[in-house]
C-alpha cells in the first residue's frame, strides 16, 4: 500500500490550523495538529510525521527553538511560517536547517506547492535497506567529508554521519555533478528542481555558508565550495 504523507501543523491560531488541516486533507495528506511546543512533542511521541509546518510566533518556545529541536532529533521536512516582514527570522530558520518557508498571509495553493516540493525530496530517498547495501553505495569525496549519493547522507572523515537537510543534500549533489563549473544561483535552483519556490536573495548563500561549516577544513577559507565573483559557486574536488 502506498504511503500517505503525514504533515504536522504547529500553529497557535485555531482557525489557521483548521484551514490548513482541511486543505491538506483535501489534497490527500494525513494531517496532525498542535498549538504549541508541548503539543508538538506529544504528537511526535505518537507518530513521526514526514513534514512539520511550523509557525515561528508561538507561545512559550518559539518556532525557531522548535525547529532546532526537530533538526537535531528527527529526519523530517520543516517549513517555517513567518510574518511577511520577518526576513531575519527566515534567515535564522534556514541557518538552523529548515527546508523552506512561507510568509503570512499566504495562498493555500502556494503552501501546498511548497509542502509537495519538500515531500518530493524526502520521498525520492531510497529505503534504508537499499541505501545500506554496500554494493549499491556510491560514495564520493566532498571537501573533508564523503557524500553518499545513494543513501543521501554525508559522512565526516571519521565515518560519523553529518546531518544535512534535504535541500542541503540536493545542493551538494548538484555541485558534485557539475564539478569544476561555476553555477549561478538561478542555475542551482533550476538544477535542484525548486522552480516553484521563489527564494529571497540570500537563501542560497545561507545554505552554502551552512554547508561550508560542515565540509570545509577551514570554512573561512573554503577550498571545496568556491565563490566565483559575479557568477555564483563552484565545487572543486
Amino acid at each position: 500500500m502506498a504511503h500517505t504523507p503525514c504533515v504536522l501543523v504547529v500553529d497557535d491560531d485555531q482557525p489557521t490550523r483548521e484551514m490548513l488541516l482541511e486543505a491538506l486533507a483535501t489534497h490527500g495528506f494525513r494531517a496532525l495538529q498542535a498549538g504549541d511546543g508541548a503539543g508538538m512533542r506529544r504528537e511526535l511521541e505518537r507518530e513521526a510525521p514526514d513534514l512539520v509546518l511550523l509557525d515561528i510566533r508561538l507561545p512559550g518556545e518559539d518556532g525557531l527553538t522548535l525547529a532546532r529541536f526537530l533538526r537535531e532529533r528527527y529526519d523530517v521536512g520543516i517549513i517555517m511560517v513567518t510574518g511577511s516582514g520577518d526576513v531575519i527570522d527566515r534567515i535564522v530558520g534556514l541557518e538552523i536547517g529548515a527546508d523552506d518557508y512561507v510568509a503570512k498571509p499566504f495562498d493555500p495553493r502556494e503552501l501546498l506547492a511548497r509542502v509537495k516540493s519538500v515531500l518530493r525530496r524526502i520521498q525520492a530517498r531510497p529505503d534504508a535497506a537499499a541505501a545500506s547495501a554496500p554494493q549499491n553505495a556510491r560514495r564520493v569525496p566532498f571537501g573533508r567529508c564523503t557524500l553518499d549519493l545513494d543513501s543521501h547522507q554525508l559522512y565526516d572523515s571519521d565515518g560519523s554521519e553529518v546531518m544535512v537537510t534535504h535541500m542541503e543534500f540536493d545542493l551538494l549533489r548538484v555541485l558534485h555533478e557539475h564539478a569544476g563549473k561555476a553555477l549561478s544561483r538561478d542555475a542551482i535552483l533550476t538544477l535542484t528542481k525548486n522552480r516553484e519556490w521563489e527564494p529571497f536573495d540570500r537563501s542560497i548563500d545561507i545554505r552554502i555558508a551552512r554547508l561550508r561549516r560542515k565540509v570545509e577544513v577551514d570554512p573561512d577559507n573554503p577550498r571545496a565550495i568556491r565563490t566565483v565573483r559575479g557568477v555564483g559557486y563552484m565545487f572543486v574536488p
